[in-house]
């Protein structure tokens, strides 16, 4: 799941602590299995939060100085909610708009279990 945000407010967007918070909270909420997340907050302004997931990982990318974030999260299985993620996340922001894209990938990884490649 690929997203953008608009209208955040800079001040959230510029919070590492917050930013960890809501990124971990909406993943957990959504399914995923938190492993770890690390963070970096830039100068003069904006953050970095990457999430690592059982079932891969998600990372949020902000741009206080326009109100936006990027926001991806991917995962493998079914158990796991992607877009429920991005939209508890943008609710937490308090976002005014969002544009997804749901990306599907590997859909020939289930047929390589247990077979080996060919050369």
């Amino acid at each position: 799941m690929l997203a953008e945000l608009d209208g955040v407010s800079p001040e959230l967007l510029d919070d590492e602590q917050f930013l960890r918070h809501a990124l971990g909270e909406a993943l957990t909420q959504a399914d995923a299995t938190v492993l770890e997340v690390v963070s970096k907050q830039f100068e003069p302004q904006g953050v970095t939060v990457l999430a690592l997931l059982s079932e891969s990982h998600a990372s949020i990318h902000t741009y206080p100085e326009v109100g936006a974030v990027f926001v991806d999260v991917f995962t493998c299985g079914t158990r796991a909610k992607p877009a429920l993620a991005v939209q508890l996340l943008a609710e937490a922001l308090g976002a005014r708009s969002a544009r997804t894209d749901m990306i599907s990938r590997g859909t020939q990884v289930p047929a390589l279990v247990g077979e080996e490649k060919a050369s």
